[in-house]
């Protein structure tokens, strides 16, 4: 992988993706955005438009299509968790060759799942932090004031990872490359699960429910710290209290959207990924448990 510049592929050219192919096409990289039909229809003619109080409002030229088909140095994957193995069959394995596969996904199961069907020295999660929004296709709205990118893979050779992660640097996003894959993910689930069981399952924004329900907010991070403790992640339900208290009252979390937008809620690989890590470390987590329970019954899953 040179340093100077990339093709990358961008599995789902969203929010996150969109972003993500926006800055890099713009930085000099040659960019190939994997969409339905019509997405990438309008992605080749008209590119991407970024509003962003970050990095400016620009249009980036971007090319698309349905399917990868020629060899690329990374693809970036920043769909669901409820449409990957679904999306994968646009990245061929043969077509993909020996090129990075990049899962900007949340829940902590999704890298096993790639190297079962991959070389597992090709996938090399990664952890983003931003607000970003689709609001039509090649349209994206950045609202936050950062964001910032932690990009990791054990069995990945380290030169792989930091050749990417200059790029990413380079293009915008602050990106560091982290020694330890687990440590890496379990700190973004412990912050993302009790603000996507807690916001989705009483349809309330952060401010609302570490008011009105701060006794299970409580519990729920004690719970979240103790299996992220157990598979060497951070474990400071203090400090997560003190983060989610500094957030903005009207913070809503991506299921808790995708819940009011009548989608499919990644319900699995972010609770339900918490009750198996914990029964496989004999963990008690009652709240959790009920909270995945009660938005299972809720048609959730």
């Amino acid at each position: 992988m040179a340093n100077d510049e990339l093709t990358v592929a961008i599995l789902g050219p969203g929010g996150v993706g969109g972003l993500l192919a926006a800055l890099l096409s713009r930085a000099g990289h040659r960019v190939i955005c994997l969409a339905r039909e019509e997405t990438a229809d309008t992605l080749r003619t008209g590119g991407i438009r970024v509003h962003s109080t970050r990095f400016g409002d620009f249009t980036a030229p971007v090319e698309a299509d349905t399917e990868l088909r020629e060899p690329v140095d990374a693809c970036l994957i920043a769909v669901k968790a409820t449409a990957l193995d679904q999306e994968l069959t646009r990245v061929p394995a043969k077509t993909l060759a020996d090129g990075l596969l990049v899962p900007f996904l949340n829940g902590v199961e999704h890298p096993a799942h790639l190297r079962a069907r991959h070389t597992p020295a090709q996938v090399a999660p990664a952890v983003i932090r931003v607000e970003s929004t689709r609001t039509a296709p090649g349209e994206i709205e950045h609202g936050s004031p950062f964001a910032e990118i932690d990009l990791t893979g054990d069995p990945v050779p380290r030169p792989r990872l930091d050749a990417l992660a200059a790029a990413l640097n380079a293009a915008g996003p602050t990106t560091r490359v982290l020694p330890d894959e687990t440590a890496a993910l379990w700190a973004k689930m412990t912050f993302l699960a009790p603000l996507a069981l807690l916001t989705t399952r009483y349809g309330l924004s952060l401010g609302d429910v570490r008011t009105r329900h701060r006794g299970e907010l409580t519990s729920l991070v004690e719970e979240t710290a103790a299996v992220s403790r157990s598979y060497g992640g951070p474990s400071d339900p203090g400090g997560a209290l003190a983060r989610y208290d500094a957030f903005p009252p009207g913070t809503k979390s991506s299921m808790q959207r995708d819940a009011e937008a009548g989608r499919p809620l990644e319900l699995d690989a972010i609770g339900g990924a918490l009750l198996r890590a914990a029964e496989r470390h004999g963990i008690e987590v009652p709240v959790a448990a009920r909270l995945v329970r009660e938005l299972g019954a809720h048609g959730a899953d």
